[in-house]
């Protein structure tokens, strides 16, 4: 099992539940945990009998909302507290440095910090990393429909001195208008569907699931999977 960290205040949910599902298809099993204080997945995500906290299923992908830890999860599925959970994959999406801590996510297999290019996701992503206990190691996955150096070096100056390794590796995500689109009318058929996305969008996708995977005998199950999500299936 391993455990995946998506850190900061820029809207994470769509990209983890469309990363997961590219996971499913390639026949892994997933937990997304939205610990976020949105809670987004809780409007967006269908479920039958709406509580506080809960865990729903959809489109074969686990997601449990409103937990505070582990813990709190395993209790909510009778499980014993000292058993591991029987997924490949744990997401973790979290905005604030409690639930950065109170998940562990400084022992997490792989964390990723996302944010675009605004102020308010820069300093609010740079609070949540004031608050870790321990530097924690990331990869930045920058959302922005062109990235310009300039940006990318106030995004550096503004992160010096915070508790975090960053990794060499950085993510450019292009997003365009017209995905966004296509990513709400998915949400009001209630599907998750690759196949009117941008080519740019699904390739960021594709290749964040591949650094998630990081295991060269999975690529070809995951570029499979990510054909039939191409064709609709």
């Amino acid at each position: 099992m391993k455990t995946v960290g998506f850190i900061g205040a820029y809207d994470k949910t769509d990209l983890i539940i469309y990363i997961a599902k590219l996971l499913t298809v390639a026949n892994k099993s997933v937990l997304i945990i939205d610990a976020s204080t949105l809670q987004k997945t809780k409007y967006i995500v269908p479920n039958i009998s709406p509580a506080k906290s809960y865990v729903t299923n959809f489109e074969n992908i686990d997601i449990a909302v409103g937990f505070y830890d582990y813990d709190s999860i395993k209790e909510y599925l009778g499980m014993p507290l000292h058993a591991a959970f029987q997924y490949d994959y744990i997401f973790v999406d979290v905005d604030s440095p409690e639930e950065l801590e109170d998940f562990n996510l400084k022992e997490a297999d792989k964390n990723f910090f996302v944010t675009g290019f605004d102020i308010y996701s820069i300093r609010r992503g740079m609070e949540i990393l004031a608050g870790a206990v321990e530097p924690i190691p990331l990869t930045k996955v920058f959302f922005s429909k062109n990235i310009y150096k300039e940006e990318e070096q106030y995004f550096d100056f503004m992160s010096l001195g915070y508790k975090a390794t960053w990794s060499d590796d950085t993510v450019y995500f292009p997003f365009e208008q017209g995905d966004q689109t296509i990513i709400m009318e998915n949400q009001r058929l209630s599907k998750i569907k690759f196949k009117k996305l941008s080519q740019l969008y699904k390739e960021s996708l594709l290749y964040i699931s591949e650094q998630i995977v990081d295991n060269s005998k999975e690529d070809a199950n995951l570029k499979r999977a990510f054909k039939l999500l191409e064709k609709g299936v």
